[in-house]
């Protein structure tokens, strides 16, 4: 797999970095056990602030280094994925499929991973269950409180976590209001303090629209208004280019 991303270091036939600047080229492999070659898409991702490490061969020679994730080409450091597909889709068509497909299963990682669902074992399915649904209810919350705090992307739990928890609060009530101050611990401070701040901007929104309609479904009003946020930065729903349409 190595010698087939070198043997693409001369080509010129790259396509234009897309919106992640990742670049595509095609080309065929057969593997040993493979009965015969198959299409293969090679990406690559400039690295920015890479620089290609070099290493003495007997103390004399340099050489860059092809070991790793990551292999080079002249002073530039790139990062590079092969895709083995079967699929006629164009180049950009098949970047984008698979960094989809990707991002989908993130969500399954940080379920097992960091909110325990894969550490349960038992034979009795109705624990089974009730503790899988209540992990996905509190996975369920937590990520939209952090959509809250961060409209412009997702926050994994390994690090919204230690960084939003770690305050210490206190509650005054006076005139019939409830005010929470919070005393940060965390040293990332000037960061917290901008994503409270739009947690804050939240929950005054649902406040003043609550105050309006005393039959609100608050929670749905929340979901929407993140929902909102979140809609603009990631624009309109557009199809992928040269995938067939369905039905």
């Amino acid at each position: 797999m190595q010698r087939l991303v070198a043997q693409q270091f001369c080509r010129q036939d790259w396509s234009r970095a897309d919106s992640q600047g990742c670049q595509m080229v095609e080309a065929s492999l057969q593997l040993l056990g493979w009965s015969a070659k198959r299409r293969v898409m090679i990406v690559r991702q400039r690295i920015r602030g890479g620089t290609a490490r070099e290493r003495r061969v007997d103390d004399k020679q340099l050489r860059l280094d092809l070991a790793g994730p990551s292999v080079h080409e002249g002073d530039r450091l790139w990062e590079y994925a092969v895709l083995v597909t079967d699929v006629n889709y164009p180049l950009e068509s098949i970047g984008q499929l698979y960094r989809d497909r990707a991002d989908a299963e993130n969500a399954f990682d940080e379920l097992k991973n960091q909110w325990g669902l894969g550490g349960l074992t038992t034979p009795d399915l109705n624990r089974s269950q009730t503790v899988a649904r209540a992990c996905a209810l509190v996975y369920n919350r937590w990520s939209w409180y952090c959509r809250a705090a961060h409209p412009t992307g997702r926050l994994e739990a390994i690090t919204s976590r230690p960084l939003l928890l770690a305050a210490v609060g206190k509650a005054v009530s006076h005139a019939n209001q409830t005010t929470l101050y919070l005393t940060l611990l965390h040293g990332r401070t000037d960061v917290l303090r901008r994503l409270i701040a739009n947690i804050g901007a939240a929950l005054g929104y649902i406040k003043a629209a609550a105050q309006q309609y005393k039959d609100l479904d608050r929670r749905g009003c929340l979901l929407r208004h993140i929902g909102d946020r979140i809609a603009p930065l990631i624009g309109p729903a557009r199809p992928p280019r040269g995938l067939p349409a369905t039905g």
